[in-house]
């Protein structure tokens, strides 16, 4: 492994918590110090089994990650973490062939590093990826809905109200979500029952009266945690959320 100066701290992932999961000391140590002079936080797992306890407890930004680990390998590790989320992962090994860059890249890792590696080029890779993925995350963040209390993710089908403080998630069908989300969009807008038939309900042969009885269901639900009369109906027209902005 070259021995050479690290790369410059990058502001956009100063502060970021970096999981190093590697199993030879001289490495990981190396490692360790380039990603702290260069801004970053680092935590270090010595096998497979504490790389996932420490992911789970921690929720690092990122995990630099080596094939070969002891007790969980790191093709096991790789997908775990895939199961439980998004985590970046960029994979470290000294494993030279196509088939091992295809496993990995299969597997959900964002990037790969074979060794012998220069640990300045993995400073700027591990930067280039959180560049990446906080761009997305960026992304991401602003198509959520928030409407006064409420809370809705259209990517996750995921909505949620804050009450007392607490942010309590809704057990949601996909149809009382999308006529959640479709109101939220514009909350003090009235909608007619054959917009949201149309908006919610594309593909069903369902009349104009089964979105009454979604909007009911949906109702009961948010009474359940004391939102009353959401959504509002409006008689002789449709319904609207009802909720400023």
């Amino acid at each position: 492994m070259t021995d050479t100066h690290p790369s410059p701290t990058d502001p956009t992932s100063a502060g970021a918590l970096v999981l190093v999961a590697e199993d030879e000391t001289e490495i990981a140590e190396i490692l360790c110090a380039y990603l702290r002079r260069s801004g970053l936080r680092v935590v270090h797992a010595m096998n497979g089994r504490s790389a996932l306890d420490l992911h789970l407890s921690l929720k690092p930004d990122l995990v630099l990650l080596d094939v070969q680990m002891p007790r969980v390998s790191g093709w096991q590790i790789l997908s775990e973490l895939r199961h439980r989320g998004d985590t970046p992962v960029i994979m470290l090994t000294a494993l030279d062939q196509d088939i091992d860059k295809l496993m990995g890249l299969r597997l959900g890792a964002d990037d790969y590093v074979v060794k012998p590696f220069n640990p300045a080029e993995v400073v700027a890779r591990v930067q280039a990826v959180l560049r990446r993925t906080a761009h997305q995350d960026g992304r991401r963040a602003q198509k959520i809905l928030r409407v006064g209390t409420f809370q809705i993710d259209p990517e996750t089908l995921e909505a949620s109200v804050l009450v007392d403080g607490q942010r309590q998630s809704l057990d949601l069908t996909l149809t009382e979500f999308n006529l959640l989300a479709h109101m939220a969009r514009a909350p003090k807008r009235v909608f007619s029952r054959a917009e949201l038939l149309a908006a919610c309900l594309p593909e069903s042969d369902a009349l104009e009266r089964t979105v009454d009885s979604h909007i009911s269901k949906l109702r009961k639900k948010l009474e359940l945690i004391s939102l009353e009369g959401v959504p509002a109906s409006v008689r002789g027209v449709g319904y609207r959320l009802g909720i400023a902005a």
